[in-house]
């Protein structure tokens, strides 16, 4: 690896947010999935957590909707809700639940300089109540229109850049935050990546 490419992905690494997460449950669609990566990845979250409870899971990603971010990204993929919910209360002091109900706070409402982890539901049903049974609370994108309700891909995206609004605010991405074996491991691992999408399978995913 050149002094550059090591030095470019340095700089990568010094502003990815070691306290923000987005969590999909049951997205069905690979090309969403693999959109809300591109969108992560673009943000600075390094960590993206997969349940398939309802679904099968995936096999295949949709890698031209993740524009190569499958390969920047670390992967969480589970079948178990418990075993998922265990792993995000290690690292997260709150999980949101994207769900209409009487108690849902505003997007906008959200302290992003707090760790959270953002959970997205089903294309169709939204998240479960099993999951939201285990969070701290919903939340909802404020909308004027009259279909209240957003592609999966966009509302993740509009909801981590408010993210990254905050935190940018409060100088998160001035210095590194994820751990310093975390960030030698990933210089590592990006170091050897090819730069061509199509030697990407499921087995360079690391899977919890």
């Amino acid at each position: 690896m050149t002094p550059e490419r090591s030095e470019k992905l340095l700089k990568v690494l010094s502003k990815r947010q070691a306290n923000l997460t987005v969590v999909l449950e049951n997205v069905q669609d690979p090309h969403n999935v693999s959109a809300v990566m591109r969108t992560c990845d673009a943000v600075g979250i390094q960590e993206v957590y997969v349940l398939t409870t309802k679904i099968p899971r995936h096999k295949k990603w949709g890698y031209r909707s993740s524009s190569s971010a499958l390969k920047w990204l670390t992967i969480h993929e589970f079948e178990t809700l418990e075993d998922c919910v265990k792993e995000l209360r290690k690292k997260f002091s709150k999980i949101l639940t994207t769900h209409l109900s009487s108690d849902a706070v505003s997007l906008h409402d959200i302290n992003f300089t707090e760790s959270v982890a953002l959970v997205f539901g089903n294309e169709h049903a939204g998240v479960t109540e099993e999951f939201r049974n285990l969070a701290d609370g919903n939340f909802i994108i404020p909308q004027m229109g009259i279909i209240q309700s957003l592609n999966i891909s966009v509302a993740c995206a509009v909801s981590i850049y408010e993210a990254m609004r905050q935190k940018m605010n409060a100088g998160h991405y001035e210095k590194a935050s994820l751990p310093q074996a975390q960030m030698e491991t990933l210089l590592t691992q990006w170091g050897f990546e090819e730069d061509t999408p199509e030697v990407y399978n499921n087995s360079k995913l690391k899977r919890s």
